[in-house]
């Protein structure tokens, strides 16, 4: 079992904890930096393919705009959630490093108001 960092709330001198030993591992030998991701595709019924995720096996298939009948998950949708999840993770970790420097976070908390006038010249 891996004593990384899940869903929990995580604080600053936390995450750098848990990290050290990681940066420091990577230092001395950068080779241990290399992560291979992998992932598994099998064709199943119809227009349809399975993917083991090593959590889930999620089956992908046609979206509805494209003659799906929405009961498979659309890959695109699924390429988006995989890029928005790495995002918000890079955010989220950012965000607890710099904390209130972080302009990215500090606009998203308190987006300043903003007010648009359309005017028509003649």
């Amino acid at each position: 079992m891996s004593s990384g960092i899940g869903a929990a709330r995580v604080e600053r001198d936390e995450l750098r904890a848990v990290q050290a030993p990681l940066k420091a591992r990577c230092r001395d030998d950068p080779g241990a930096a290399v992560v291979t991701l992998r992932a598994t595709g099998t064709l199943g019924e119809g227009i349809s393919c399975s993917v083991q995720t090593g959590r889930a096996l999620a089956k992908a298939g046609f979206n509805p705009s494209t003659g799906g009948d929405g009961s498979l998950l659309c890959s695109g949708d699924m390429l988006l959630e995989a890029l928005a999840a790495c995002a918000g993770v890079t955010l989220r970790s950012v965000a607890i490093l710099t904390e209130r420097y972080c302009v990215v976070l500090q606009t998203i908390a308190g987006a300043p108001a903003l007010a648009v006038e359309a005017a028509r010249s003649d």
